[in-house]
């Protein structure tokens, strides 16, 4: 949306199309996009050193200079130094995932543990102020200006702006799998322009509406030609570790970069590293995290953050009650048995959303199922209260699961808790979900709840209990405020 009086700092749309290899325009974008970013934790920074300094420096003008002046102006310079060796700017992370946030939070931890030391070393009585203020604040401001500007960048993308061009390289069938991808998933900010395979392609030429332009031995000619800015090679027969080598070779020089599937699993995030055994480089996967000091960590902020946010919802959760017990007979709360850890059964707590002895009425419904799966679920369901629609709608007959989270049966955030007739169909991979305690919201939380196929579903819990990290976990309740304002998928 435009707004007179003020100028984007990117590029119209057309800038950011691939359309010839004259000044490769698709960059231009992401250079400016890091401008800003650069801008914002320079300007924030400054910000917040500037505001402290003035505030607590007055007290001791006389002073000033020694005290203040020195500390506000070493505490910018280590931060901003931080971020840059850190690779916090780097435009491969930038607007993409928990890595850039993740990245973020190191280089501010890092500036921390060398201001605490360079305080111990000068014996400064006023470091305490900027290592438990200042960086803090820091942290606060610069967080949420990223998180802005990529709230701006995603809704860009999902409009056709600011997207890296691809070039997919492989098998038909893996490549309308990307292709399908990168159409759901706008805000990734990838979009495949041309095709490279070998195989047959029905249709004119085409793979779901893109050309193909060529085979897969063309592939480094067309990069140097256009302006793709990422060549995606998808699984395919041809290629080799020796064809991978010389491709990556062929593509040096260009300002494209090469990404390839993985062919053999689906694990990313930290458990993913590559390391040179012999001379030969392999990618080596290390073991989920279900113990040890990051779960130890999980479990104190499950904990503490379910105590606070029940003396937060409290006047809400009364008022919530009453309107259920007003509208239809019958408790304000509804119990029911779910699997958690280990496939230990708990009862887990929610406000009532149906009308009393609704569980007895379900196999009068049962043709009329809409859910996924193994999933019961209907969008016109006769059962729930109007109070109800609107409880489901926002997530707030959730609410009382805070109760579950602070008894240690769930945890803010974790895969769907299922139900004992789900879980006993369960097969050996789905099991897996059991790995780990069951989340008040998840992964499938925020990427569209009921609307989701049960396969997208259940893949989207094995990839949270492969990849989970802290960071995840911040992205995760970060982005659940705004699924639940929107309701998507919530009925």
């Amino acid at each position: 949306m435009r707004q007179e009086g003020l100028v984007s700092p990117f590029p119209p749309a057309r800038e950011s199309l691939a359309s010839g290899p004259v000044g490769r325009p698709a960059t231009v974008w992401e250079q400016r996009y890091r401008r800003v970013v650069i801008t914002g934790d320079t300007v924030a920074t400054a910000l917040v050193v500037a505001v402290i300094g003035a505030f607590f420096g007055a007290r001791d003008a006389a002073n000033w200079h020694e005290k203040w002046g020195i500390l506000a102006f070493g505490t910018e310079l280590l931060v901003l130094g931080s971020l840059a060796v850190s690779r916090s700017w780097a435009p491969a992370v930038l607007g993409q995932g928990a890595e850039e946030f993740r990245r973020l939070g190191r280089a501010l931890f890092a500036a921390t543990v060398v201001l605490a030391l360079g305080g111990i070393a000068l014996t400064s009585r006023n470091i305490k102020l900027w290592i438990f203020v200042a960086i803090p604040a820091i942290a606060l401001v610069t967080m949420t200006a990223r998180y802005l500007l990529r709230l701006w960048l995603h809704k860009q993308r999902k409009e056709g702006r600011c997207l890296r061009p691809v070039l997919a390289a492989g098998s038909p069938d893996t490549v309308r799998d990307l292709i399908a991808r990168t159409r759901r998933f706008p805000h990734l900010g990838w979009r495949v322009d041309a095709v490279c395979t070998d195989g047959p392609v029905p249709g004119g030429g085409q793979v779901d509406g893109v050309p193909v332009v060529g085979r897969l031995t063309d592939v480094a000619g067309h990069v140097r030609g256009d302006a793709y800015r990422v060549v995606a090679v998808t699984p395919d027969p041809h290629w080799s570790p020796g064809r991978l080598q010389r491709l990556a070779w062929n593509l040096e020089g260009s300002d494209a970069e090469m990404v390839v599937a993985p062919v053999l699993m689906e694990v990313a995030g930290p458990r993913l590293h590559v390391d040179a055994v012999l001379g030969i480089p392999l990618l080596r996967v290390s073991m989920p995290a279900f113990t040890g000091g990051r779960r130890a960590i999980k479990a104190v902020v499950d904990r503490l953050g379910a105590a606070i946010l029940l003396v937060l919802f409290a006047p809400l959760m009364v008022a919530v009650a009453l309107l259920v017990v007003a509208e239809s007979p019958g408790g304000p709360l509804y119990r029911q048995r779910r699997v958690g850890k280990d496939g230990r059964e708990f009862t887990i707590w929610k406000f009532r959303t149906m009308v009393a002895g609704a569980d007895r009425a379900r196999d009068a419904l049962a043709d009329r199922n809409e859910g996924a799966g193994l999933l019961f679920k209907l969008r016109r369901d006769p059962r729930v209260t109007r109070v109800g629609a609107v409880l489901r709608r926002y997530s707030v007959d959730e609410l009382p699961q805070l109760f579950n989270v602070l008894t240690g049966s769930m945890s803010l955030v974790g895969p769907r808790p299922p139900l004992p007739e789900e879980c006993a169909a369960y097969g050996p991979d789905i099991r897996r979900r059991l790995l780990v305690k069951p989340g008040l919201t998840g992964l499938w939380q925020i990427s569209g709840r009921s609307d989701l196929p049960w396969e997208e579903a259940v893949r989207l819990d094995l990839r949270y209990v492969e990849d989970w990290s802290l960071a995840l976990d911040t992205v995760i309740l970060w982005k659940t405020l705004r699924a639940v304002l929107y309701g998507q998928g919530a009925y």
